[in-house]
């Protein structure tokens, strides 16, 4: 299986591009409405069947509930086509949420424009906001991979405690890896591929 890494397109301080998506139920949830009130915002493209997503799944469930009782949000969003992936459709998503304890919302993408506008690359790929919605962190959960170690989130649970304390996470941010987001014909964003 191919890495396809993050492409930092987005840099510290870049405001959250906003949205409103729906869940797999067809209720729709805005940037604004997920993030209000919160420290924080951890915003996570996802899908169903990459390894690399499967890999980390139930720690990131842990994780997102851990993170929810200091005051950050979390939320996923799948944007692959499917068409040519059915198995991310949002017929799967809920199931898949359920089964690895994303109490989180899990949005769906169809149009692929939210993550163009986040630039985001691979699933899984992470980007942490502060309480003004202004980039702090994006780059791995951890250094572990599929059949490399078990996950933890050590790179973001750092990113995350440097938010609540006011510090900066220090560059270098080492960036995610999985596999590419399925664009549709014709929807690559130029800087794919």
């Amino acid at each position: 299986m191919a890495e396809v890494p993050s492409t930092f397109q987005l840099s510290l301080g870049s405001p959250a591009p906003a949205f409103s998506l729906p869940d797999a139920a067809g209720h729709l949830h805005s940037l604004e409405e997920i993030a209000a009130g919160r420290q924080g915002l951890l915003v996570v493209f996802a899908c169903n069947h990459c390894p690399f997503v499967i890999h980390l799944a139930d720690a990131l469930g842990r994780f997102a509930s851990e993170i929810a009782r200091q005051g950050i949000a979390t939320v996923a969003i799948a944007s692959n086509d499917v068409e040519r992936y059915p198995a991310d459709s949002p017929e799967h998503m809920a199931a898949f949420a359920s089964a690895h304890g994303w109490d989180f919302p899990y949005l769906h993408d169809a149009t692929q424009e939210v993550a163009q506008a986040y630039a985001a690359a691979c699933t899984p790929d992470f980007y942490l906001f502060d309480a003004d919605l202004k980039l702090v962190y994006a780059g791995q959960f951890d250094e572990s991979r599929p059949g490399r170690g078990k996950p933890n989130g050590a790179d973001l649970s750092q990113a995350v405690e440097n938010l609540l304390a006011g510090r900066e996470t220090p560059l270098p941010w080492y960036p995610s890896t999985g596999c590419n987001i399925k664009w549709r014909p014709g929807a690559e964003p130029a800087w794919f591929g």
